[in-house]
């Protein structure tokens, strides 16, 4: 028997065992033993506790809440603008998010919720953006490449990582192809650096070897460092003359991934979903006219990403039976962050980049997104018509 049920067999007979002689008392207490299981001296103390309880109070049990509604809408306002980030990295932004919606005059949350918030544990953060997150799936998108014919023409790579120094990146193209790799359609060249894992993706029509190209260079234009080491996969669109006689010129260390092994280039695969699948899901865009739109949503999504979006490294995977347990950094950072704490970064870098940082604002920045996503795939509905 539950103690809502018990508390209701009390309640019932409250009022007739306080006026009841001691003959009809022994009656209702042998009746409620029976019924209940409980001990009748625990029954007689159970109605002292009714006697003496105040009609008009609410029956309150375990320690009282603490981090209340208020504060439960503060770390929403958080999270939202953090797209909808996991609690593991959301905590290590909390402060800096807080700080920066203050300056501009969009923190609109109690000095005791915000007080709250900022000592709330990683934990707790986690467990309660796990109630905010609203469960979605997306299908699984169509594989554009297929390894060419020139395997000669560049080595292979295969790590380690742990040594390459800021610069280095790992590229792929994401096919924005609906279910359909047939006819003409929209790529994002994507590169994410090993060491710090800044992103730039650029949209391009098709993936022919000059469009790649030209999307190299202007990620290398993009970058606020210098790019030494470039390693895709190995699909047509990287492995051939023109991508290596351009990386040759640029002074680019150029390698490959071994072909049908997705883990060789694991950096910027694993980013692909998080930066252009998360965005963009897996809409077909097939009109040239949407590459310059993506392109600016990316140059603000870039921002976004690199300044206000931590990432935790993979430290090591460990064998558990059948299946890999990965050990991940105690601490994620912002790729902005991993470069400010690189010794490989010259200062002009770093006094550029916290200039550039200082004048930013993630919910400014999530917003614009929000409204340029809904911009693009009108654009999208409104060809397809």
């Amino acid at each position: 028997m539950n103690m809502t049920t018990k508390n209701d067999i009390f309640t019932r007979y409250l009022k007739e065992y306080l006026k009841a002689s001691n003959e009809r008392k022994s009656e209702i207490l042998n009746h409620i033993t029976d019924v209940t299981g409980m001990h009748r001296k625990a029954c007689i103390r159970r109605f002292g506790v009714l006697q003496r309880k105040d009609p008009s109070s609410r029956e309150t049990r375990g320690r009282p809440t603490y981090y209340t509604k208020d504060v439960d809408a503060a770390l929403f306002a958080i999270w939202e603008a953090a797209n909808e980030l996991c609690g593991e990295l959301l905590h290590p932004l909390i402060n800096e998010y807080v700080t920066i919606l203050r300056r501009d005059g969009m923190w609109i949350h109690s000095d005791e919720a915000t007080g709250k918030l900022l000592s709330m544990s990683e934990r707790t953060v986690r467990r309660r953006c796990r109630k905010f997150k609203v469960k979605y799936s997306i299908g699984k998108g169509i594989s554009g490449t297929k390894p060419s014919a020139l395997k000669s023409l560049i080595p292979i790579g295969k790590g380690p990582w742990h040594d390459r120094g800021t610069g280095s990146g790992q590229i792929d193209t994401v096919a924005h192809c609906g279910d359909s790799l047939l006819g003409d359609f929209i790529w994002t060249l994507n590169y994410t650096d090993i060491a710090t894992y800044w992103v730039v993706p650029r949209a391009q029509w098709n993936k022919g070897e000059v469009a790649t190209v030209l999307s190299m260079e202007t990620i290398k234009k993009r970058l606020p460092f210098p790019w030494i080491y470039a390693h895709p996969d190995s699909g047509g669109e990287f492995i051939n003359w023109h991508a290596k006689g351009w990386c040759d010129e640029q002074g680019i260390e150029y390698e490959r991934s071994e072909p049908g092994k997705k883990n060789d280039n694991c950096f910027v695969e694993e980013r692909n979903g998080h930066v252009v699948r998360k965005y963009l899901g897996y809409t077909r865009f097939d009109h040239l006219e949407l590459v310059d739109l993506i392109n600016e949503f990316y140059d603000v999504l870039g921002l976004y990403l690199n300044h206000f979006q931590t990432v935790r490294r993979t430290l090591k995977k460990e064998r558990v039976g059948a299946k890999y347990r990965r050990i991940f950094e105690t601490t994620a950072k912002t790729p902005y962050q991993r470069v400010l704490d690189r010794d490989d970064v010259s200062e002009t870098v770093k006094e550029r980049l916290q200039k550039e940082h200082e004048t930013l604002n993630p919910l400014v920045l999530k917003r614009k997104i929000d409204t340029m996503t809904t911009l693009i795939m009108k654009k999208q509905r409104s060809h397809g018509n």
